[in-house]
């Protein structure tokens, strides 16, 4: 991968969201995160997974769209959440934050609270950075680039800026594409209790 963008066409356009994409963007990573092993592990009930998650992903969006940067697709099937991280590891969630995360989990809250445990404890805090907090693809969407352009987008800017990057891969499969995005393996895989492993991987400026 090169640090500059390829061509784009007008299906791989990248730009920044607006406050008004917070709702359709959250349902975007509500369906693609849907499936996934640690999705799975937080709410098993796929009903009321269905319910839960466009709720808790606002939550997320929300805070990007406050303090970092939602990259999105002119036709918003896609979304990045990009969050700068000082010195010293990412900001701690208020009480706002897990008054929301409460209300929005209700009896599943000690799972969500056991995963932002874990988050936390792996998160690299002795360099700024970026944090890809999530990378979201609409699941009829997914295999025709689109993440990629949405990385490509901000990693020439993280490299122009001599920014490194971090993110949690979720799974082996999500592990490989990230590898051939320019990420390593940092620290040991997250491991959930009794649940999925995931994989911090941390990504150094090109160039």
């Amino acid at each position: 991968m090169t640090t500059s963008n390829p061509p784009q066409s007008a299906d791989h356009r990248v730009e920044a969201a607006e406050p008004g994409d917070a709702d359709v963007l959250s349902h975007v990573i509500a369906d693609a995160f849907f499936g996934l092993a640690v999705s799975q592990w937080l709410v098993p009930d796929p009903r009321t997974r269905r319910a839960i998650f466009p709720g808790y992903f606002r939550i997320y969006v929300d805070h990007a769209l406050a303090g970092g940067l939602v990259l999105t697709t002119p036709a918003r099937d896609a979304t990045a959440l990009w969050i700068p991280v000082r010195m010293g590891g990412p900001d701690t969630p208020d009480a706002e934050y897990h008054d929301r995360l409460a209300a929005v989990t209700g009896p599943h809250l000690a799972r969500f609270e056991a995963l932002d445990e874990q988050f936390d404890r792996h998160h690299p805090g002795d360099l700024p950075h970026e944090h890809l907090a999530m990378l979201a693809v609409r699941p009829d969407r997914q295999l025709l680039g689109i993440g990629t352009a949405l990385m490509n987008a901000r990693h020439a800017i993280l490299d122009r800026d001599g920014t490194p990057a971090y993110l949690e891969a979720s799974d082996p499969a999500k592990r490989d594409i990230y590898l051939a995005h320019g990420y390593t393996d940092t620290g040991d895989p997250i491991h959930l209790p009794d649940g999925p492993a995931m994989y911090p991987m941390w990504r150094h400026p090109r160039g």
